[in-house]
């Protein structure tokens, strides 16, 4: 069954969202299944990459590394090809493991894996760890010229931002959502999200009522997205819509995500609901405990942002944020640290943030 839905204002139709989240776990589920009869099937290992990555992305999945640190094991086990390292470079990636991610593309340069897909990865891990971007830049670049495919033009976006060329990106971003021409909503949910993100956090002033209309539209293109809630009830509470951050957020909990109790526990104390805001906040430092346990790496930068502020634990939270600028150097990475510092009255935080890579990386 398909249905279709349009959005306010013209843009692209797309497959309803709850129907598409529907569909992805059939998906994935019937992946999983077949990887069970045979993991050496073609494609079918890297089928469950692709969908456990939506789930984990869109829908706020926790479960997700965890299944995927199990399938790289079984993969393994079954298949001594490149392709079982490229597979294990992809989860490690995932779970931002990037210097395990670049060990395992290194073996499978030396057994001879197709050149494209080294180089994809290679890009990706890159990005994600700020270095190399004016040749990130320029390869993203060139395949988006090549393709303009969404798929392309949204990391190009996304560089193009992490250099701070803010209306650059906006119009790549743009040129995606306009020009995309299928009927899944995961992509153009996921550009509405972007645009939400440069909008509401990376422009230097910014726009919160842009930020909202883009998280919007991401909802109502994907009605789980669990980080377009988390977002857009952030702007709402920010306002003092504190009934419609909760209705926001509500729904999201089931992911299980600490960040929506996180942020319900905020809306609740503004709203003077001080014993359940503090159930809630129990359960988000429970949650980000659990987390960083199994993951510390892909959750830190978050669970950094939790402790410094409503997780009231300064010290942890320059701790993990010192752990993630040590693994990804990113300029947002920077600031983070330099910001929670700042609070924890750290000795010399009232330097240059960019001098914190050197301290964090010594912790």
């Amino acid at each position: 069954m398909t249905a279709f839905v349009e959005h306010d204002n013209p843009g692209p139709f797309a497959t309803d969202g709850e129907i598409a989240a529907i569909n992805l776990e059939s998906a994935r589920c019937g992946a999983w299944a077949r990887f069970a009869q045979d993991p050496r099937l073609p494609g079918v290992a890297e089928e469950i990459v692709a969908n456990e990555r939506l789930a984990s992305q869109f829908l706020g999945d926790l479960d997700v590394l965890d299944r995927l640190d199990t399938l790289a094991l079984q993969f393994e086990r079954a298949d001594g090809s490149s392709r079982a390292l490229l597979v294990q470079a992809e989860v490690a990636s995932t779970a931002h493991r990037f210097d395990d991610a670049r060990v395992y593309l290194a073996r499978a340069v030396r057994m001879g894996a197709p050149r494209e897909a080294i180089e994809r990865q290679v890009l990706t891990i890159d990005q994600a760890c700020g270095v190399e971007l004016d040749a990130v830049l320029a390869a993203r670049h060139g395949f988006a010229t090549a393709s303009g495919r969404l798929e392309d033009l949204v990391p190009l976006g996304a560089v193009l931002a992490d250099l701070e060329r803010f209306a650059e990106a906006d119009a790549v971003y743009r040129q995606a959502f306009s020009s995309y021409d299928d009927v899944s909503p995961f992509p153009l949910a996921w550009v509405c999200f972007q645009l939400g993100l440069l909008w509401g956090e990376l422009v230097p002033i910014p726009d919160p009522s842009l930020a909202a209309f883009w998280y919007r539209r991401a909802i109502a293109y994907l009605p789980g997205y669990v980080k377009a809630r988390v977002h857009l009830a952030e702007i709402c509470a920010s306002e003092g819509r504190t009934g419609d951050a909760e209705a926001l957020l509500l729904p999201a909990l089931s992911s299980r995500d600490p960040e929506v109790r996180w942020r319900l526990a905020d809306v609740l104390v503004a709203q003077g609901r001080l014993e359940e805001a503090e159930r809630q906040l129990d359960a988000a430092r429970s949650g980000f405990d659990q987390l960083l346990e199994g993951h510390l790496l892909a959750f830190a930068d978050h669970a950094a942002e939790f402790y410094a502020g409503s997780g009231n634990d300064c010290r942890r939270a320059l701790e993990l944020a010192r752990t993630n600028v040590a693994n990804r150097p990113t300029r947002r990475a920077l600031k983070q640290a330099h910001a929670i510092a700042v609070i924890a009255d750290e000795p010399g935080a009232a330097s240059d943030p960019h001098e914190a890579l050197s301290a964090g990386a010594s912790v």
